[in-house]
């Protein structure tokens, strides 16, 4: 079990729906679409001593640049500090 402390939140990220790819210009095959800056993420768990009051399985806007991955005995796990949540929704 992972139990995030210091103010950590663990969370899961939402999938974004794809968009469709009917495109009048010729890109790259390697090319990518710049990702936005926040992204949607649910909260898994969080630490006792997050600074608001946010609940399993709410729905949050983070800086998409701020999530942490660890790997722990072979399973990822996507943290981040909650200073870094912008908004509950």
């Amino acid at each position: 079990m992972f139990k995030p402390v210091n103010r950590y939140i663990l969370i899961e990220m939402t999938q974004a729906e794809p968009e469709g790819e009917n495109s009048l210009i010729v890109l790259p095959e390697d090319y990518k679409k710049p990702e936005p800056t926040h992204a949607s993420a649910l909260v898994v768990c969080a630490a006792e001593d997050v600074r608001f009051a946010i609940s399993e399985g709410e729905r949050i806007v983070i800086d998409r640049s701020m999530i942490e991955e660890i790997s722990v005995d072979g399973t990822i796990y996507n943290v981040i500090l909650d200073n870094y949540v912008v908004a509950i929704v």
